[in-house]
């Protein structure tokens, strides 16, 4: 059972960047939309399992605050897209694996091990080639603007990690959490729009329908499946899966939008995928994975 629920999160979650590259929406509508639709529906989830639940007041409320970042995250992300591609841009956002123990040893002192140390030149060395340095044939818009926001959106999803996992100590089911964290998210998104443009609260069908859809897919049921799943799964199996995501993702955007990063740009991406999967792989060996690790 966990094996499948893995299997079934990662691919639904792997559809984010898809769902809202076809909904045709503004960074900002899609990021609010995909935490708002999402938040009745994770209230429900935690309601019945309330009793459950032993967080005190204070968790709960930093759950809240990791879900500014979890909004701005979201922000960046579809902006990034915007500009680089659905594979490219989700593949940058996961780039937290390797930022996350970064994070956590300038904010709380946690020494990264020497896989951490090394894997960090080659995730930058790939970040780089996937801007394209500026190449004419580069995929994208606007490529090396599109690597910026993914990285702004991998910070932001790493102190995210950070945040949810110091709100629960007490491991309390994923339901609750999840449920602060967009709350947090949603009102973010919405206080954020004025200020980077774009916010529609009124989308045109049928880019409301595939709103509908990344909230209650990848943000309800594939976080959820993969919430579950990971802590119960051995560690070789754990780090695939934290792969599969951004991989399958790509996969998509070739597919059904017809994505042609450069020579460059996948050389890149596969130098990315080095650096993560390094660490995730050390990372699962040495405990269990408690969060989700796509976007």
């Amino acid at each position: 059972m966990p094996l499948i629920a893995a299997l079934g999160g990662a691919t639904i979650i792997s559809f984010s960047a898809i769902l809202f590259a076809a909904a045709d929406v503004a960074p900002t509508t899609g990021a609010f939309f995909r935490a708002a639709y999402a938040v009745p529906v994770l209230w429900a989830i935690w309601f019945r399992t309330r009793s459950k639940d032993s967080r005190d007041p204070r968790a709960r409320w930093l759950a809240r605050a990791a879900g500014v970042m979890l909004g701005l995250d979201f922000i960046t992300w579809h902006l990034s897209i915007d500009h680089i591609g659905a594979g490219l841009g989700t593949l940058l956002a996961n780039s937290q694996v390797v930022l996350v123990p970064l994070l956590a040893w300038m904010i709380f002192g946690e020494k990264p091990s020497r896989v951490v140390a090394a894997a960090i030149p080659v995730l930058f060395a790939g970040v780089a080639l996937v801007s394209g340095l500026g190449r004419s044939d580069s995929f994208g818009e606007n490529p090396v603007l599109g690597t910026v926001f993914g990285l702004i959106a991998a910070l932001m999803y790493s102190g995210y990690l950070l945040a949810l996992r110091h709100s629960n100590q007490a491991q309390a089911p994923a339901a609750g959490s999840l449920f602060d964290a967009t709350l947090g998210a949603a009102v973010t998104c919405l206080l954020a729009g004025p200020i980077v443009g774009g916010l529609d609260l009124v989308p045109a069908w049928p880019s409301h329908g595939w709103l509908l859809v990344l909230a209650l897919g990848p943000q309800v049921l594939g976080w959820l499946a993969i919430s579950y799943a990971l802590p119960r799964l051995p560690a070789a199996e754990t780090s695939t899966f934290i792969l599969l995501q951004p991989v399958l993702t790509m996969v998509w955007g070739v597919l059904i939008f017809a994505e042609r990063p450069s020579a460059l740009q996948l050389l890149g991406a596969g130098l990315v995928l080095v650096g993560v999967g390094a660490v995730a792989v050390f990372s699962a060996r040495r405990r269990p994975v408690e969060e989700p690790a796509g976007v």
